[in-house]
């Protein structure tokens, strides 16, 4: 293993232990271990959970709306991006959509969807609602930002086409999407989970959180919490890390 990721690893592992600490710090100032209950329970609950089918049942239910929010996200936000960056007057158009979508309350947002679409594709709808503007005032700072000498180096050969913009826009902006995707990720699983709780998913996370914190079973709510955890580390690095590799 290279030194970097060596400390990218140990990085990971102290963050992981501060964050227990911070829960059993939080636990032992409010000194109500219902609410606050101590970390080996927490673990213990955790543990039990990853060994038994219904758990990882409710972790595929989710991961799907994830998984599909995020590739339609993707997708339409990258396009939408492009097309901003490309064309300033598509930017001063979209400018109030982008501003209204990013800072309407997200509970309104789902509350809306759940008006005008059935229950069971509320968790997709509102994540890609909210996941497009993060990614496409990404992709459309990223294709500002590119340096107009290398887009000269084209120009002589070449119109702006697919293939441009796949073989020569898209590596220039990969740190600008790299970073939209990370942090979609995170907001990806909080707002299906989100979806589902309001919902009431058949079989998915936010429902039996919402069972749990309603039977007062705080030890498995935490674990639930530190599942949701390890799904946005999941979603957000393994996707760059096989590029990166296939990039090698």
């Amino acid at each position: 293993m290279r030194p970097s990721k060596a400390r990218d690893g140990l990085a990971l592992c102290l963050g992981v232990v501060l964050l227990c600490s911070l829960v059993q710090a939080v636990g032992a100032a409010k000194g109500d271990v219902l609410i606050f209950p101590g970390l080996g329970e927490i673990l213990r609950a955790l543990w039990d959970m990853l060994g038994d089918a219904k758990t990882w049942k409710m972790i595929g239910v989710t991961m799907r709306h994830v998984v599909t929010a995020m590739l339609i996200s993707a997708a339409g936000g990258v396009m939408l991006g492009l097309a901003m960056g490309l064309s300033r007057f598509v930017r001063q158009m979209m400018k109030p959509v982008m501003a209204l979508l990013r800072t309407i309350p997200m509970i309104v947002l789902i509350v809306v969807v759940m008006v005008l679409t059935s229950y069971d594709r509320v968790p997709v709808v509102a994540s890609v609602l909210v996941l497009i503007p993060m990614i496409a005032e990404a992709t459309s700072e990223g294709c500002q930002r590119i340096d107009r000498e290398l887009l000269d180096v084209y120009r002589i050969n070449s119109g702006l086409n697919l293939r441009v913009l796949w073989r020569v826009h898209l590596p220039l902006m990969s740190g600008y999407l790299s970073q939209a995707w990370v942090n979609a990720s995170g907001m990806a699983v909080k707002l299906a989970v989100s979806a589902e709780y309001l919902v009431q998913t058949k079989n998915s996370l936010g429902k039996v959180i919402n069972s749990e914190f309603y039977f007062g079973d705080f030890q498995d709510v935490y674990a639930y919490a530190l599942i949701m955890i390890l799904l946005v580390l999941l979603l957000s690095e393994l996707p760059l890390a096989i590029i990166r590799r296939l990039q090698k």
